[in-house]
C-alpha cells in the first residue's frame, strides 16, 4: 500500500495533471481515477489521502458523492481535498467535507472545458491558458507543502445551498445533451472517444463514433479527439479544445497510476 492516495476526476486531463504534480512532491502515492467506479476503496493503509476534481454544474462531477461514500479511510489519516473550477466554487468541497471531514481544503480557477456552455477562454479571472497552467502549477506545490506540513484549515468549505440545487438539476441533463453529440466529415474512425469514454457510452459503427446516453458530461471525447470531429450541436463547432498538452488520452483510461 501507498503512503498517499490521491482520488482524482478529471475529464480534459487538468485535474490529472494537478495530481500528479502533488504526488511527485508527496512521494509514494497512488493516484485513483474516479471517472468510474475507483479500483481502490480501502485505502485505510495510506496516511495521507486527498481529492482532486473539477467543478461540474456547482457540484460534484459524475458519480464521484457517490463513490467516496464507498471509500475506507484510516480515523487518524490526513484529509485533503482541491478544487479546480471555471467561475465559481460550488458546492463540492462542501459534499466531500460533509463525507470524509477535510483537514485541508484549496481551490484555483482554470479554464472551462464544458465548450457546449462557453468558450474556454471565459475564465473568472481572465488569463491565457499559459499563465493557467502555471497557476495550476504554483498551486500544486502549496497544498503538497501543506499536506506535508499537516496544515488545517481554519473554516470549512462553504455550503453553496444554491449551487447543491443547481448540481441536482443541471447533474441530470447529461443524457438529453448527448443526443447532440455527433460526428463530423473530419473524423478518422481512430477509436479515441471509444477507448476514453469511462461509461462505454461511445462505439464505432460504420467507421462513425455512435453515442448512447450514459454520459456523465465528461467531454473527454470532445477534448481528445484528435480531428476535433466530435461537436455537441453546432455551438462547439468554432470553439476550440482544451484538453491538457501534458496529459494523453491513454492515462485517463488507467485506473490507477502509481507515482514514487
Amino acid at each position: 500500500m501507498s503512503e498517499n492516495i490521491i482520488y482524482c476526476y478529471s475529464g480534459a486531463g487538468h485535474c490529472l495533471d494537478m495530481a500528479k504534480s502533488i504526488a511527485k512532491i508527496l512521494g509514494d502515492t497512488d493516484i485513483v481515477l474516479m471517472r468510474s467506479y475507483p479500483a481502490k476503496t480501502d485505502a485505510r493503509d495510506a496516511k495521507r489521502v486527498g481529492f482532486i476534481f473539477s467543478c461540474m454544474a456547482g457540484g460534484l462531477p459524475g458519480d464521484m458523492e457517490s463513490y467516496i461514500r464507498d471509500i475506507q479511510i484510516a480515523p487518524d489519516a490526513y484529509i485533503f481535498a482541491v478544487e479546480q473550477y471555471a467561475g465559481y466554487l460550488g458546492c463540492g468541497l462542501r459534499k466531500i467535507d460533509e463525507i470524509v471531514d477535510l483537514d485541508y481544503w484549496d481551490a484555483v480557477s482554470n479554464h472551462s472545458t464544458a465548450i457546449w456552455l462557453m468558450p474556454h477562454t471565459l475564465t473568472v479571472p481572465p488569463t491565457t491558458p499559459e499563465k493557467a497552467q502555471k497557476r495550476i502549477d504554483t498551486k500544486a506545490a502549496v497544498v503538497a507543502a501543506a499536506v506535508l506540513q499537516g496544515k488545517q484549515s481554519v473554516k470549512r468549505p462553504p455550503k453553496a445551498a444554491a449551487f447543491e440545487l443547481m448540481s441536482k438539476g443541471l447533474g441530470k441533463t447529461h443524457a438529453k445533451r448527448s443526443e447532440k453529440f455527433e460526428a463530423s466529415d473530419s473524423c478518422i474512425a481512430c477509436g479515441t472517444c471509444v477507448q476514453i469514454c469511462p461509461r462505454g457510452n461511445i462505439k464505432l459503427e460504420g467507421k462513425k463514433p455512435v453515442f448512447g446516453t450514459n454520459c456523465i458530461g465528461c467531454l473527454s471525447c470532445v477534448q481528445y479527439c484528435p480531428k476535433q470531429a466530435i461537436n455537441i450541436g453546432s455551438i462547439t463547432e468554432k470553439r476550440e479544445r482544451f484538453p491538457n498538452p501534458r496529459v494523453k488520452a491513454s492515462e485517463l483510461t488507467e485506473k490507477i497510476i502509481h507515482i514514487d
